[in-house]
Order: C-alpha cells, then structure tokens, then sequence
C-alpha cells in the first residue's frame, strides 16, 4: 500500500528536457512553406508528444507532390535549430536535487532510443538516467501507459511512488494513465494545449523545488496542487 513516500522521478525528454519541439516545428514549416503551404501551430499541436498523431509528410504529400530534395534538406534545417539548443532551465538544478535526495531518475520518451540517447551524450546527461523508456515495436507511445510503466519498473518503484514531469496533453495522460503524479511544465507550443489532467502546472522547472514538492506530496492524505 502507498506509504506516501515519493521515491523516484520521470521525465518526458523532447520539450522537457531540451526544446526538440520547436526545432522539428519550425524545420517542417520551412518545408511546407518550400511547397507553398503553411503550416499552423494548432495543425502541429496533435503530434506533440506521442508517435500515433497526425503525419506532417502525409499531410504535405496530400496537397503537393513532394520534393524529397526539400524534406532532406528539412533535416538540414532542424539539426542546425537544434544544435543552437541548451539543456532546458531548471533541469539540471532538478537532476542535482534528486541525486542530493538519493531519488533515482528515469525517462519516458515517445521518441525512439537512437534520438534520446543521442542528445543525453551530446548534452553529457546520459548517466544521469536509471533508465530510458523509448518508443520502439511492441511497445506502445503516449498517451498508452507503458512507457511509465516500464520506467517505474526499471526503476524498481510503484507508480505511486513516483512524480513525471511532462509537456503535452499527450504525456500528461499516459503518466496519470499509468498512475504517477504529475507537474506539467508547457512551453510556446503545448500552452495551449489542455494540461488540466496533471496534478500541478508550473510554467518553467525552474519555478520547481524539489524538496517543497515532496514536502507538499507527502503523506497518505496529500493536497495536490494546494
């Protein structure tokens, strides 16, 4: 039975832990706008976060015969984005208190191993991690619950027992799906997404204590998001 005692953390990692999402936006808005289309943010905002959302290839072959020659070169576009990018405000002050608190950490991504664990090297954050749940054949994306069930078990937790941090509508369901706590921490492209399943929605993880969370959660009877 839940002792109400948190000991472990999850985190979602593309727009979580570095801002992905805006780099893989704005490189396929490039593209459509190279075959003459836009692109809006509210026709994006259903893929963030899970694998099984809308296809923006699919979409943009479906008005346009697509020119290959543009979609490598959007690849182009989003590496160059994405090496502008720096390990998200309030992460590592998170990590360094979780190890301070002998907490284990882990990852639930709906993007495949090869793309997280590229960026945790790249970033130095790889050992960080207890583990890294990925989306992979068999095993579903969000917002199914197995990536955090996966990751509470590797980390030898209930999911009780542990919070997820997310950013979209679709990670905040699979974490409450697969029975975490959860603080919601939306960016430009999910602030307008309905993030009212989480227990707590915070606008950076800066704004995150770590020690006042756990102090917030704890017990048998817990308030959240008081």
């Amino acid at each position: 039975m839940f002792d109400g005692v948190i000991r472990a953390l999850v985190l979602d990692f593309d727009g979580l832990i570095l801002d992905t999402e805006r780099p893989v936006y704005e490189s396929w808005r490039w593209a459509f706008a190279e075959h003459g289309h836009d692109l809006s943010l509210d026709e994006w905002a259903s893929c963030i976060g899970t694998p099984h959302g809308w296809d923006p290839l699919e979409s943009l072959a479906a008005l346009t015969s697509v020119d290959q020659s543009v979609i490598e070169r959007r690849r182009d576009v989003r590496d160059r984005l994405l090496a502008a990018e720096a390990v998200l405000p309030g992460v590592l002050d998170l990590l360094a208190s979780a190890a301070d608190l002998g907490l284990p950490v882990g990852i639930a991504s709906s993007s495949p191993l090869e793309w997280v664990g590229g960026h945790l090297e790249r970033l130095g954050l790889a050992e960080r991690f207890g583990c890294v749940a990925c989306f992979r054949d068999g095993v579903a994306g969000k917002p199914a619950p197995d990536l955090y069930a996966e990751a509470v078990a590797s980390l030898g937790v209930q999911p009780d027992e542990a919070i997820a941090f997310e950013d979209s509508m679709h990670g905040v369901a699979a974490a409450k799906a697969a029975g975490l706590w959860c603080v919601a921490v939306p960016h430009a492209l999910t602030a307008g997404l309905d993030l009212s399943a989480a227990d707590l929605v915070v606008s950076s993880l800066a704004d995150v204590s770590l020690p006042a969370l756990l102090d917030q959660w704890s017990g048998p009877t817990r308030s959240v998001g008081a």
